[in-house]
């Protein structure tokens, strides 16, 4: 049996092939992204649970840009206490409770204009899939992205038994296997080290390259969160301080006359 980190790495690969054979979907996306974000519009990012970690991925970073909304609730994805007070038990819980998504989302002023992208590996639990449902009810293009292979193993929690990919215009994959987990350990009964992350991580700074591209070539560069390392430290503040105010006037128009969009 090939070592841990052999393993680990070979599935690594799988999952970097199963991510290049997406380009056309990833394409599809950043274009439709790049159409939001040249309305002056927003991207709406929302993970729960671990899938936060893709949307603090996609925007504020080094080598991102403002367009975006990352919507992470905390009650969903603070696993750091475990037990007690603010525990996991809690926040699993809370990730299928009925209602939540419509009530996270009656904060912003949504258009048809914007896009969202709604990351679960499994895509069966109700928060996320009622994101994705409530989004396409105000008549904005959802991207999911999911772990196929998980996904079509799991059952959803929702009492139709719909999944995340039933509200979704376009459908990604991170590439790793069912259960998420990659590695088989000689003697455990159960194998170790998920993958969803790292394909996750990959998909989403494909569609941020392809969309700097995109916005670049139709003469709307972004302005992208760089080191001083690269750039200085006097333009790297910059770029910080106006891509934050960009950010700041794109949200101001998510919050102005809230009510109006949720009169359905």
């Amino acid at each position: 049996m090939a070592t841990p980190i052999e393993q680990y790495l070979s599935k690594c690969e799988e999952i970097t092939a199963k991510i290049s054979a997406q380009k056309e979907a990833i394409h599809q996306a950043a274009t439709w992204f790049a159409d939001s974000i040249i309305s002056g519009r927003v991207v709406h990012v929302f993970g729960s649970g671990h899938s936060r970690i893709m949307v603090e991925e996609m925007w504020p970073r080094y080598g991102s840009f403002p367009g975006f909304n990352p919507i992470v609730e905390l009650s969903l994805t603070f696993h750091n206490l475990v037990v007690g007070a603010n525990g996991q038990r809690q926040a699993m819980f809370l990730e299928n409770v009925p209602g939540l998504a419509p009530r996270i989302l009656r904060n912003f002023r949504l258009s048809d204009k914007d896009t969202a992208l709604i990351i679960s590996s499994s895509g069966c639990n109700i928060v996320p899939v009622e994101m994705a449902e409530c989004f396409q009810e105000h008549g904005i293009k959802v991207v999911a992205l999911v772990t196929k292979d998980h996904c079509s193993s799991s059952q959803s929690k929702r009492e139709d038994g719909k999944k995340l990919t039933d509200f979704a215009d376009l459908v990604l994959d991170t590439g790793a296997p069912t259960g998420d987990a990659m590695v088989k350990v000689e003697g455990l009964e159960t194998p170790v080290a998920p993958g969803s992350t790292v394909g996750g991580a990959m998909m989403v700074n494909c569609i941020k390259a392809t969309l700097a591209d995109l916005l670049t070539q139709r003469g709307h560069p972004p302005k992208v969160l760089t080191g001083a390392a690269v750039v200085g430290a006097e333009r790297s503040a910059a770029l910080f301080e106006s891509a934050y105010d960009e950010h700041a006037q794109r949200l101001s128009a998510l919050f102005y006359q809230v009510e109006k969009s949720h009169q359905l």
